[in-house]
């Protein structure tokens, strides 16, 4: 099982902000640890466990995880105003 450290960025409107890069590799982080959970040869297998909804599941955080760099790479991207 993995550990992460996500910082908190306090917003001037009292929010809280998680840096994106952190939020997908804690996505990544989760679907590795279901993928690895479901593997016949690991000790740590439930054998109750659906495989093909864990598995289904593990694709769809890595695509959300994929979906947000996305978006983070096309804001980027974006020319300023003005320019």
């Amino acid at each position: 099982m993995h550990s992460f450290a996500l910082p908190l960025i306090p917003t001037e409107e009292g929010g809280l902000l998680i840096p994106a890069e952190q939020v997908t590799a804690l996505l990544r982080g989760v679907a590795a640890d279901w993928a690895t959970a479901v593997e016949r040869d690991s000790p740590e297998a439930d054998v109750d466990a659906d495989i093909q909804t864990v598995l289904a599941m593990t694709e769809a955080l890595t695509h959300l995880a994929d979906q947000i760099d996305a978006e983070c790479i096309a804001c980027a991207s974006r020319p300023e105003p003005g320019y």
